[in-house]
């Protein structure tokens, strides 16, 4: 391959919806054994076209050095920033890569990724010269609600949301992650849409700033993100049953 491959893993949120008392950051839970992020790196460096793995945290972070420990191909480095955007757009900058060189940004809370569907979107995004993503079509019937504090009064104490309209979901999709673009438009995508509270990943940054359309490569269930405290649950049962989850 004529330019690197390199991996960016944005760490440095505190995940506060995994329900953390002890004020670890989610990224850093022990899942069967092994830290999350350690998990989703790991994952990242299965397919050997990565050349290198970089994990952004944040500054003062104390928890990476031991829980990265003995990676290949594996660097981290302090520069995370206030939101997700701001630490991929830093972990680029501190990067210093050719405009042509190809960036995977993958989230910490995924580490159940398979290899096959990170080769497959490698694979799909070399052959076809534009970023993508993995993704997900929607199975479920989608709803959008009314809040609770706007749809009427309520019995009890618990007020619940109420549907408002059912959505359709033909060609609706789930975005996951890895999300594969080149270095240059990723970077000037974001940074042309850093003030843009619609951007919550790589792939909206680069709709929003006009660039190619990005690819949707089927991802997997196995790498849902793993954001309340049930998520991790299933997962952590998930990894009991596998024979080789160490």
């Amino acid at each position: 391959m004529e330019n690197p491959l390199i991996a960016i893993v944005p760490a440095a949120g505190i995940g506060a919806r995994a329900g953390r008392a002890d004020g670890v950051p989610k990224q850093y839970r022990v899942l069967h054994g092994e830290p999350m992020l350690r998990r989703a790196v790991r994952a990242l460096l299965a397919d050997p076209r990565i050349a290198q793995v970089r994990v952004a945290v944040a500054a003062e972070d104390p928890w990476a050095a031991q829980a990265l420990a003995g990676l290949p191909r594996t660097v981290w480095r302090p520069c995370g920033g206030p939101t997700r955007a701001a630490t991929v757009r830093a972990a680029l900058r501190d990067a210093g890569l050719m405009p042509d060189a190809w960036v995977l940004v993958h989230d910490a809370a995924r580490p159940g990724l398979p290899a096959q569907a990170l080769a497959r979107l490698i694979d799909t995004c070399l052959l076809r010269d534009r970023g993508g993503l993995l993704a997900l079509p929607v199975a479920d019937t989608v709803k959008q609600a009314v809040p609770a504090s706007s749809s009427g009064p309520e019995e009890g104490d618990a007020p619940a949301d109420a549907v408002a309209r059912t959505l359709p979901r033909d060609h609706l999709w789930l975005a996951q992650t890895p999300q594969m673009f080149r270095a240059g438009e990723l970077a000037a995508a974001l940074d042309a849409c850093a003030a843009d509270p619609r951007v919550t990943d790589e792939a909206s940054a680069v709709e929003l700033s006009g660039g190619r359309a990005p690819l949707l490569v089927p991802g997997s269930r196995r790498n849902d993100k793993l954001t309340w405290p049930e998520d991790f649950d299933w997962f952590e049962a998930w990894l009991r049953g596998r024979p080789d989850a160490s």
